[in-house]
């Protein structure tokens, strides 16, 4: 019985050596790893394949890349150790930044481009990693049902108005445990636990698996409000520039909208860690940073680039300062409390 644990894991190590071979052979060989970037990427193929062929376009340099889920990812590093390839781990949300810097799978960098393009609270403090794509969550509704006069924060959604209106993604996913991390990280446990229960009390619905179910939701009528990353919104208006909803600008009390990143950092154990190091700073670079964003409808890191047209229509907003480290500090605090008030 003891070795069957041990069996599935070299199992699901041996599924994900193939994967990666079978991804690697798109790509010439080459038996020096200082001629190569290799990347662990916890984004999808057509979000960062087309930025990968732009950077060997421009410079030259063989990127070559790995996709699966973060926690896969960060498992098969420490599996690796030393042995690993990756130079580079690119994952979405704070929270798995913190995660794989806690873990000691991520070292820190000096990179004067990178602190003068990144916002202090957008990247690691020790400098283990970099923000690259900002996200915002914020309040999706129906216009039909719901004045923008009668929304203002997150908080407020806990008010007795809102009972069986609001909808709700999972508390399993990291996006929301980011922003209930933020809660508590502004309001405290208390507070925020009086918050998030309140949410529960108020939901219309069972919670969703993503947001784009969600926000479908509100169109149909199964709630009028709910707590979505815009760029879901944005896809969803790609396909039907009339979707019958729309987007609110949501803030924190006495804060601003919640805001994550997609992100990177180079690996504990890059075989080339300058390279890594040049990939990084090159994705903050304007042309890289306007196709980065506008692959997912994401926000440009660097204020100067232009926005895509549909994220450009949402206007503007404030965003909560709050240095992201904080989330995934808070994470442990953040999933516990949505157990306490049955936030499932």
């Amino acid at each position: 019985m003891g070795d069957k644990p041990r069996f599935k894991a070299f199992v699901g190590l041996l599924f994900l050596s193939v994967s990666f071979i079978q991804t690697m052979g798109c790509t010439r060989n080459s038996s020096d790893p200082s001629s190569v970037v290799t990347v662990y990427s916890s984004r999808a193929d057509h979000l960062i394949k087309p930025i990968f062929d732009l950077y060997q376009e421009r410079t030259g340099q063989e990127v070559r890349f790995l996709t699966d889920s973060e926690g896969p990812l960060m498992e098969r590093l420490k599996a690796e150790g030393a042995n690993s390839p990756a130079d580079l781990f690119l994952t979405v949300d704070a929270g798995n930044l913190w995660k794989a810097a806690e873990e000691g799978l991520l070292r820190p960098i000096q990179s004067k481009k990178l602190e003068q393009a990144i916002p202090a609270h957008l990247r690691d403090p020790e400098n283990q990693w970099f923000g690259l794509s900002l996200r915002a969550r914020t309040i999706l509704y129906s216009p039909e049902r719901v004045s923008p006069s009668d929304l203002s924060t997150y908080e407020a959604l806990a008010d007795e108005a809102w009972a069986g209106r609001l909808c709700m993604r999972t508390s399993r996913k990291v996006y929301n445990q980011s922003l209930v991390a933020a809660l508590i990280a502004h309001h405290g446990q208390e507070r925020a636990e009086q918050i998030v229960g309140a949410w529960v009390r108020n939901l219309a619905t069972e919670v969703f698996p993503n947001d784009t179910d969600l926000i479908r939701a509100i169109a149909a009528g199964q709630c009028d409000v709910g707590i979505a990353n815009s760029y879901y919104f944005g896809r969803l208006l790609r396909d039907q520039p009339d979707f019958p909803v729309r987007l609110f600008w949501a803030s924190l009390e006495n804060s601003g909208t919640h805001l994550n990143v997609s992100g990177a950092g180079v690996t504990r154990h890059a075989k080339n860690p300058e390279g890594a190091q040049a990939l990084l700073e090159w994705l903050t670079e304007p042309e890289a940073q306007k196709a980065f964003a506008e692959l997912n409808l994401e926000y440009p890191i660097v204020t100067e680039v232009a926005r895509d047209p549909i994220v450009e229509g949402w206007g503007s907003f404030q965003g909560d300062l709050l240095n992201l480290r904080s989330l995934g500090e808070l994470q442990t605090q953040a999933v516990q409390l949505m157990d306490r008030v049955q936030y499932r």
